[in-house]
Formats: C-alpha cells, structure tokens, sequence
C-alpha cells in the first residue's frame, strides 16, 4: 500500500510539472502576442483546466457542473499528450534558429504558430476518427460442424463506454451499422458503460441500445470499466432487461450449433474475493467437437484459450492506445493489441473499440465495429 501511495504521488508531482512547463509557454506566449491577462487569473483557470478530470469526478463537483468537468478534463488529456509531445519539438527547433542568428520576431511566430496548427489539426483528425466509425470485416474458417448452420455473421462491439462522452447519438451509429449487417449474432465484449452507470440510465441509452436485432441473441461480457464504476448487478440487471446477457464465467449453447462463452474480466481477479474462473474449468464439460465462441475483455493467455479449446476469442480493452503513441506501448504490452492473429488452431481479433475513454480523440486508430464472418468446416473436409 506504501508503495502504492509513493507511485501515485510520483505520478501526480509528474502530471503537476508537465503541466507547469505547458502553460509556462502558454503564459510567454500569451506575454509576446501582448494579451493582458493577469498571471493569477491565467494559472487559475490553467490549473482549474490541467485538473477538471479529478474534481468532475470528485464529490466536490456533484451534477452538471461535475459532468461538465468531466468532459472538459477528457479532452484534455489528448491537448496534455499531445503539447508533451509537441513543445519539446518545438523549444528545439526555436534554439536551433537561435544559434543560427534567426531573429525572435521571425522564429517565436513560425514556430508557435506551426506548433499550434499541428496540435488543432491532430485534434480535428482523432476527433473525426473517433465519432466516424467503420466496419471492418474478418472471415475465418472454424474446421468444426455447426449443426446446419454453414456459415454466421457475427457483429462484435468493444468498448463502447456509454457515458457522459459517448451518448445517444453514437450509440445510435452503432445500431444502425450492426442491424445494417443482419447478423445471426451480437457479441459485445467488454467496456459497455464508462465507468459509471447513472449517465447511461439518465439519458435512456437503453432505448437506442434494445433495437439491435440479432438472429440467435446478444451477449456480452464485463469490462474493467464495469467494476470500477462500482455498479455490476445494475449493470448487468439493466443489460438483460433488453435482452443482452452478460455473461459471467457462464457457457451459453446456442442450440445444438454451436457455444458462446464469455469470462469475468481479469479485475475480477482483484475485486470479487472468488476471482474468476480460468478458462480450461470453463470449457471443460463442454463438447470439443462443436465450435466454441469465447469472449474475454482483456486479450491476455492466448495459448490457455487455444489449448483448453476455444475455436473463436474476441477481445477489447486496449483501445489500440486510443492517440499516438499510446500505440506503440499496447503493441509492446500484448501479444496482440489490435487485429487478428491465429494462434494454433484460435481464432483472435482483438477490436480498437466503439467508444473512447476519456477525450473523443483517436490517432492510429478508429473507432469501429467488427463483422466477423465465420464458415464452418468439417474437419475431413479439409484434409
């Protein structure tokens, strides 16, 4: 716990003095453009700016003005990322004119105003790429029977972090792709709400959310968010009065076709004193010769799926890092972060996600929807 608490100070003292050095160039900036505001006023509202996420979410801020922080302070998490990045850049290149005898009245407005015109433009394209979703098709072949089922077309959703960022209005994108695509079935693993449940019942997302159709049923599994939001049993209780069910650490048999199997999230592991299952006892009692579709929010342990005998794994959670370069840390934190891999005889795809967390900003990566074709085949057939 000490150890803990140390890490997170750390953490906060670093947040605090990235901050200081942005808007200590906001504030020189400001000084040179020759705009009058006061250094009080200035570091105030920049204070009140750099920590909106924390006091949204605290009790101190309760009701709209707290959302209203909230969804402030997200999107300024990408402004932070991305001036970290950028400034940097941007002192060098300023130093570098400098010593070559450029003059300040030339190298301060070029390299401000190059820096500014990158930041608004990597805002508007994460914006555009993350509130403009596609559908991107994967078709695998499973060497199993499906009853008479030959082929299925499976619309998968993660990481739809229905909140006070992600509402009706992309929701309703959602439902009017997935029903596009007349799939047998939906799955969605993972991440439905942002934490939080109280948003998704106060706008009536639940209205958008009940008009997806599926042929053979919908179901989902829980996300970190869920448990960290503190409200699973509501949660849960609000999904399956719609018809979606979450499954948790269950098996469902869908007919005698095929199976869906959905896990605990691996925070269960931290947050229910009985953890989770691990895979091998969940599929154990099931029949091997009938194709089995897993969900697991976290794309972790592919070769336990794959040898306790999962045909399909469908995961989320990581966002593919949401902004550059998140990405290149989820790329080296998973096996597979984002996309497909086969993995013995496993079928993995891992999604990007519907939704965001945080600012509705993505780069080097999209929100999207996967269509998942599967055939199926007997196994002689393909010897």
């Amino acid at each position: 716990m000490k150890s803990r608490l140390i890490l997170i100070l750390l953490f906060l003292l670093l947040y605090l003095g990235l901050n200081f050095y942005i808007g200590l160039h906001g504030i020189l900036l400001l000084a040179y453009w020759q705009v009058g505001i006061p250094p009080v006023l200035y570091w105030t509202l920049f204070t009140l700016l750099a920590l909106a996420y924390v006091l949204g979410r605290s009790p101190l801020v309760p009701g709209a003005p707290g959302r209203f922080l909230k969804v402030i302070g997200s999107y300024y998490f990408a402004v932070f990322e991305f001036a970290v990045i950028l400034i940097p850049l941007g002192d060098l290149s300023i130093w570098l004119m400098k010593t070559a005898g450029v003059s300040p009245d030339v190298y301060i407005p070029a390299v401000s105003t190059a820096v500014l015109a990158v930041l608004v433009f990597l805002l508007a394209k994460g914006y555009w790429n993350a509130w403009t979703p596609i559908v991107r098709t994967y078709r695998i072949r499973v060497n199993k029977k499906a009853g008479d089922l030959g082929q299925m077309r499976v619309a998968v959703a993660s990481d739809i972090h229905m909140g006070n960022i992600v509402g009706k209005r992309h929701l309703r994108r959602l439902v009017t792709r997935v029903n596009a695509m007349k799939p047998d079935l939906i799955l969605l693993p993972g991440d439905l709400i942002d934490d939080d449940i109280e948003p998704y019942i106060r706008n009536g997302m639940s209205e958008v959310l009940e008009q997806l159709q599926s042929r053979l049923g919908i179901y989902a599994v829980l996300g970190n968010h869920e448990y960290y939001g503190g409200h699973v049993e509501e949660h849960v209780k609000q999904m399956e009065r719609i018809g979606i069910r979450v499954l948790r650490d269950e098996v469902v048999p869908i007919g005698e076709m095929f199976y869906v199997a959905g896990r605990k999230d691996k925070t269960a592991e931290t947050f229910e004193p009985a953890g989770r299952l691990a895979v091998d006892a969940l599929l154990s009692d099931l029949d091997k010769n009938k194709p089995i579709l897993l969900m697991d929010h976290q794309p972790y342990h592919f070769s336990k799926a794959a040898a306790a005998g999962a045909d399909v794994l469908l995961c989320g959670h990581t966002h593919r890092g949401q902004f550059a370069p998140n990405h290149w840390i989820t790329g080296r934190l998973f096996e597979l972060d984002w996309g497909y891999l086969l993995k013995d005889n496993l079928h993995v795809v891992v999604s990007s996600g519907y939704g965001t967390w945080g600012p509705g900003i993505r780069i080097a990566s999209r929100s999207e929807i996967i269509e998942l074709v599967i055939d199926f085949v007997e196994y002689e057939q393909v010897k």
